[in-house]
């Protein structure tokens, strides 16, 4: 167990999962910075027991904020019925098992933020979506209803309960951009199919923001949109992409073609999804974000790739 601590002091103690990912990192950074406790929270060595968290070597269970982020990745390798699996329990039974213990504890967090992601939605085409549009169709979608089910139950201890919906997180660290970086870096990036699906973006750097105005505006709960106010297009994205490195982007990787390479599935979801998922709670509540633009944000993720 990693206990980070400063001198200082703290204004919140929060317990921190999935603190070797994408945002887990960056938060970690961030919310140290901050003056806050973190403690991390750490899986259960493999074949000990059937718990998933190493909840027994926590030396402290008061905290004020629990934010957890930890889950399988959706990307890598086709999702083989096995794959599924593992994806849906590290989230499902990972929340499960998290919110048993939480509920508890003698006094249970103040706010509870767990990750889920616009794939709440579905493929919806150009339909701008707040956080109260309905669930869309499909595995993730069905995943998500899932997840943010499984995290509302902390709720009947009083507890704040908020729904990360991430959209496609821009890093110069990892995630989606990096992957798709080596192709575009040879010449062979453009677009999937006719590239007009729409993505929902948003920048590392106003997840570290966002998390912390969040723990700090008590009025936020449920599900937020965590993405920027302006989405793209693949094709845009592509585009910007090419233009930065300066690279052609002519390439095509057709509806049936990308089905082979990556599974139809997958394809339909995540390729060729299409979910204009609007920031809304966050706007109302006054957040104003850092990075709109989504030519400067790349900009600065390959900056500091380089």
């Amino acid at each position: 167990m990693t206990h980070h601590t400063l001198r200082k002091g703290y204004t919140m103690k929060i317990l921190l999962s999935g603190s070797s990912g994408l945002v887990g990192t960056a938060l970690l950074e961030r919310l140290f910075q901050d003056g806050h406790s973190i403690t991390c929270l750490k899986r259960q060595k493999a074949g000990s027991d059937k718990k998933i968290w190493n909840t027994d070597r926590l030396t402290d269970d008061t905290f004020d904020a629990v934010i957890h982020l930890a889950g399988d990745s959706i990307v890598g390798g086709r999702w083989t019925k096995g794959k599924k699996q593992r994806i849906r329990d590290s989230r499902i039974l990972g929340t499960r098992e998290l919110v048993q213990f939480l509920g508890k504890l003698t006094t249970p967090p103040k706010v509870f933020c767990c990750a889920s992601a616009v794939g709440y939605y579905g493929s919806r085409g150009d339909t701008v979506l707040t956080e109260s549009s309905p669930k869309g169709t499909g595995f993730l979608a069905d995943i998500c209803r899932d997840w943010e089910e499984e995290a509302g139950k902390i709720a009947s201890r009083g507890c704040r309960v908020v729904n990360l919906r991430f959209g496609m997180i821009l890093s110069p660290r990892g995630g989606a951009l990096q992957k798709m970086l080596p192709a575009f870096r040879l010449g062979l990036g453009g677009k999937v199919g006719n590239g007009q699906q729409i993505i929902s973006w948003v920048s590392i750097r106003d997840i570290e923001e966002i998390v912390p105005f969040i723990l700090a505006h008590s009025e936020i709960e449920g599900p937020v949109n965590v993405v920027s106010p302006q989405s793209t297009t693949n094709a845009e994205l592509g585009k910007n992409l090419g233009k930065i490195l300066s690279k052609p982007t002519f390439m095509v990787l057709p509806r049936l073609m990308a089905s082979i390479i990556a599974g139809s599935e997958i394809t339909q979801e995540m390729l060729l999804a299409s979910t204009k998922a609007s920031p809304q709670k966050l706007v109302a509540a006054g957040y104003e974000f850092r990075d709109k633009s989504l030519n400067k944000t790349l900009l600065f993720c390959l900056e500091k790739n380089a």
